[in-house]
């Protein structure tokens, strides 16, 4: 398991916790917390080693569309970063779900 961190300068603080997503195989999933600081931490764990670039560039391409200030949690299990990216998508989905 490989364990990588990145850190995102945001401005728009969500207000509610977030669960999206089932840890499986080919799959993840993603927790988001609410934060006072004014920017995002992602913390990531994986089973494929070796894709810190390909990880960055994906929560690179998310934050610049979303940039939203959470403690982010994901936990992958070999998601390829279309499900990783659809996976964030979900999430902002639950962010704006008012029930």
């Amino acid at each position: 398991m490989e364990q990588l961190a990145y850190q995102y300068q945001t401005s728009q603080p969500i207000n509610k916790r977030v669960h999206v997503g089932v840890v499986g195989s080919g799959d993840l999933e993603i927790l988001m917390f609410p934060t006072n600081k004014a920017e995002s931490t992602v913390k990531v764990c994986t089973g494929s080693d070796g894709f810190d670039e390909v990880w960055g560039n994906v929560l690179t391409r998310f934050f610049d569309r979303y940039p939203i200030s959470a403690d982010i949690v994901i936990n992958d299990f070999g998601a390829t970063p279309g499900v990783v990216y659809l996976r964030l998508t979900q999430a902002m989905e639950e962010l704006a779900d008012e029930k």
